[in-house]
């Protein structure tokens, strides 16, 4: 069953409902080693083959574009993107919304942190 009739224009990525002329190009293999040390830590050989990394880092890279995309969507009628509207997507995956309030807290208490050693820099720099 095929369709000889779709010719370049018309293809469709697997597990994308956007036509591939949309897609941009993208340098493969940005994640990799990253994405290796991950999957070691989730039970994988320290040297994960090759492909298997490939996969992943498209699955990945899929699943990302496509939430920054449906944030889009959300923010359009405000006309600004917010983290606020990637809460809103997943809001009912309780373990992700869970760990993205936590890694957005932590930065703050971080931003705080750095800013309290400005602070303190500078006092020490007028001082001497």
């Amino acid at each position: 069953m095929s369709n000889s009739s779709a010719g370049p224009s018309s293809k469709v990525r697997v597990g994308s409902s956007q036509p591939s002329e949309t897609t941009f190009k993208r340098k493969r293999g940005v994640f990799q080693k990253d994405l290796q040390h991950m999957m070691y830590g989730f039970g994988d050989d320290p040297n994960p083959l090759p492909e298997s990394v490939a996969l992943v880092e498209d699955i990945v890279v899929e699943y990302v574009t496509d939430l920054v995309n449906k944030a889009q969507d959300v923010a359009s009628k405000r006309g600004k993107l917010l983290t606020e509207d990637f809460l809103f997507l997943i809001r009912k995956d309780l373990p992700k919304l869970n760990r993205c309030t936590e890694l957005l807290s932590m930065n703050e208490e971080l931003k705080q942190a750095r800013k309290a050693f400005e602070v303190d820099e500078e006092k020490l720099a007028t001082i001497e």
